[in-house]
């Protein structure tokens, strides 16, 4: 997947009003995500995303991994975007959803497996009300 594919994919998701908004979104959703992984998986993730995404993946994952769980997550994307935690949850799921049909599947199931079962969600289809 392009990187205006990837922006264009979470803007529908997210129903955002413009590219910017939508990239604004992705970059702090991803640099939450790249927090809570492990280096090594920050790395070999940033190198399956598009553009200028796998940067903001590579440098956020540098550190070891932050344990939290998708509440925590939701309020550390609320922080970034200035957005209430019902919206956080909204907009972490329009980036995951797209970012999950971005990657391998096996990246995707690796991913996955060191998240605890509650962020598999966020990575589905956006379902949610807003």
């Amino acid at each position: 997947m392009r990187y205006d594919e990837f922006l264009a994919q979470v803007r529908e998701r997210g129903e955002y009003q413009n590219r910017a908004e939508a990239e604004e979104v992705t970059r702090a959703v991803l640099s939450v995500l790249a927090a809570r992984i492990t280096p090594v998986k920050a790395q070999e993730l940033a190198a399956q995303l598009p553009g200028p995404l796998g940067p903001v993946v590579a440098e956020a994952g540098e550190d070891p991994p932050e344990t939290f769980g998708v509440e925590q997550f939701c309020a550390h994307v609320a922080e970034l975007t200035n957005a209430r935690p019902r919206t956080a949850e909204w907009d972490a799921s329009a980036v995951l959803s797209t970012l999950a049909e971005a990657v391998s599947g096996g990246e995707l199931n690796q991913l996955l497996s060191q998240l605890p079962s509650g962020y598999a969600a966020l990575f589905g289809k956006v379902e949610l009300s807003r």
